[in-house]
């Protein structure tokens, strides 16, 4: 008949001979050793290299990520938990006879029988069972105080729901009051550039036009007099004597004539164009956007329902309480115009 094997036995390390701590399973054959045994054996090795069982001597590879990469050996650990609880429920000294039956009040103790009546004798000691019976209403009791407890913290809980999602909504519109007359204030500055830019590009063109028509009308009088003094000129260096003769009193006439006429004087006065441009180092006291403002709904003293937090004078103490505000804004366009 083959030898039976303890649970003890089953969850203890073949390598260090204590229960497993973090075991760990070889894949070549699925044996459990301990990580730290493990670490102790194949420390040393990288990935991918040959290791071999302590126990059957079969064959396997480092995993990628080294010795921790080992899978958890979850068939232990399920007998590890078990003896956890065994030892819960046994005798610390005859963990393998006898399972703790008896409480002492004095010790305030489980103990066995055998530890009861050497350890415990004369004292105030009860069945386990009938200490747990008569438990058993106070928990009940505390159990239906506590489900009662938590009816008015749900609603609570509900409430600040339905408080954040308003709030979250109420900031929602309130950004896009900000953005709308951001829009708005935009708009306006673009409409004043863009009328201060027509007349600015209006007063350029009618400028141009009269340097044009200034221009156009003293050029008129300068051609046929640059038109007399190159015909003079030429007379002058090239003529004959025959030919100065027979034109000279028609140049003179002509020259008379020239002389004579009135040429207007026109002035041309340019106009004198300046920008004064604002001063926008004030429109951050000039308040263009708006106001937000933040206001609570109880500023006197009080209980915030939301939070269950006293209020005194308006100041909440020891706790900053955000439940109950709600933003406003409000449009503050006087100053543009």
């Amino acid at each position: 008949m083959e030898p039976s094997i303890t649970i003890n036995e089953l969850a203890t390390c073949p390598i260090c001979r204590e229960l497993f701590a973090n075991p760990k399973a070889l894949p070549c054959c699925m044996h459990g050793v301990c990580l730290q045994c493990v670490e102790g054996l194949f420390g040393n090795k990288s990935p991918g290299d040959t290791a071999f069982c302590p126990v059957c001597r079969r064959e396997f590879q480092i995993p990628s990520d080294g010795v921790d990469g080992l899978e958890h050996h979850f068939i232990f650990q399920t007998f590890l938990e078990l003896i956890c609880h065994l030892r819960e429920r046994c005798c610390a000294k005859h963990e393998d006879d006898l399972k703790l039956m008896l409480y002492c009040h004095d010790c305030k103790e489980t103990s066995c029988r055998v530890c009861s009546a050497v350890e415990h004798r004369n004292h105030n000691t009860v069945d386990i069972s009938e200490l747990a019976d008569s438990f058993k209403p106070r928990i009940n009791d505390d159990d239906t105080q506590v489900q009662s407890a938590v009816c008015p913290l749900r609603e609570q809980l509900e409430q600040t729901k339905q408080v954040a999602t308003e709030f979250l909504s109420n900031t929602e519109e309130v950004k896009k009051a900000v953005v709308a007359t951001v829009e708005i204030v935009k708009r306006s500055v673009d409409d004043q550039a863009n009328e201060v830019l027509m007349k600015l590009e209006w007063v350029t063109s009618e400028s141009s036009k009269d340097a044009e028509s200034v221009q156009e009308a003293y050029q008129q009088a300068i051609e046929p007099m640059e038109s007399f003094n190159t015909r003079s000129r030429d007379l002058m260096s090239k003529g004959r004597p025959i030919d100065i003769i027979r034109v000279a009193d028609e140049l003179h006439d002509q020259a008379t004539e020239l002389l004579s006429n009135t040429v207007p004087t026109m002035e041309y006065r340019l106009p004198h164009v300046t920008f004064t441009p604002a001063d926008v180092t004030q429109v951050k006291r000039l308040n263009v956007i708006g106001k937000l403002t933040i206001t609570t709904e109880d500023q006197q003293p009080g209980i915030c329902h939301v939070c269950c937090i006293r209020i005194v004078s308006g100041v909440y103490v020891s706790h900053v309480c955000t439940c109950t505000f709600y933003y406003t804004f409000t449009k503050s366009l006087n100053c543009v115009t």
